[in-house]
């Protein structure tokens, strides 16, 4: 198991709850700070001490207060400790629900795990850190079947553009329009009505407002 690692967490109850959790899996060198600028620091001078954190749990979302803050999210944190360690482990215990962000943590940032918070938290978040420390990927139960669910079409960045122009009001007739003026490809009517109809058939939607409201909700668009 893992012998040094640190969270990033601005809520105290939460942080007791991560204390316990890790302190049952007999972690004993670990850090808990409120802020990612402090996260940072100390995760920075301890790469410089060759003695760095092996692991980073980190929320993704953080209170604003008096204290101002250079990195403002977990996001942020996130990127920047891959940049200066990208051998080290992240989980991410969030309450995000949208499976766009989700994966998008993974294939973007890198991640090694997500746990959502939420019932069974804690058994879920021992269970990531077992995993990861095996060098083995993890998503908590219960995001796994939505995740899956948006893997079960992968969209590309031409169906999301199809799909923003969409929510702005765009009609689909003016779509290819559009299309020819940034360039994209393929751009007529019939493409863009067969592309569209593929996504919808795919995902199992009747109609274009249901897809525009699937793909807001799971963080496509």
């Amino acid at each position: 198991m893992f012998n040094k690692i640190i969270i990033a967490e601005d809520y105290q109850s939460t942080n007791l709850s991560i204390q316990k959790a890790v302190s049952d899996l007999q972690i004993h060198q670990t850090q808990f700070v409120s802020y990612c600028d402090d996260a940072y620091k100390k995760i920075f001078d301890a790469v410089t001490a060759k003695q760095p954190y092996e692991a980073l749990i980190s929320d993704l979302s953080f209170d604003e207060d008096e204290n101002e803050q250079c990195i403002k999210s977990g996001f942020e944190l996130i990127k920047a400790v891959k940049r200066l360690r990208p051998e080290t482990k992240i989980i991410v215990f969030s309450a995000e629900k949208k499976e766009g962000i989700i994966k998008n943590l993974f294939d973007e940032y890198k991640i090694d795990a997500f746990v959502h918070k939420g019932r069974n938290d804690m058994r879920e978040l021992k269970i990531a850190l077992e995993k990861i420390y095996l060098d083995e990927k993890y998503i908590s139960t219960d995001s796994k079947d939505s995740f899956r669910k948006m893997n079960s079409y992968e969209f590309t960045n031409y169906d999301v553009q199809l799909i923003k122009l969409l929510s702005q009001g765009v009609l689909q007739k003016d779509i290819p329009n559009i299309l020819l003026e940034k360039k994209l490809k393929p751009n007529s009517l019939s493409s863009v009505e067969k592309r569209l109809n593929l996504i919808r058939s795919s995902l199992n939607l009747c109609n274009n407002e249901q897809l525009i409201s699937f793909c807001k909700d799971i963080g496509v668009i």
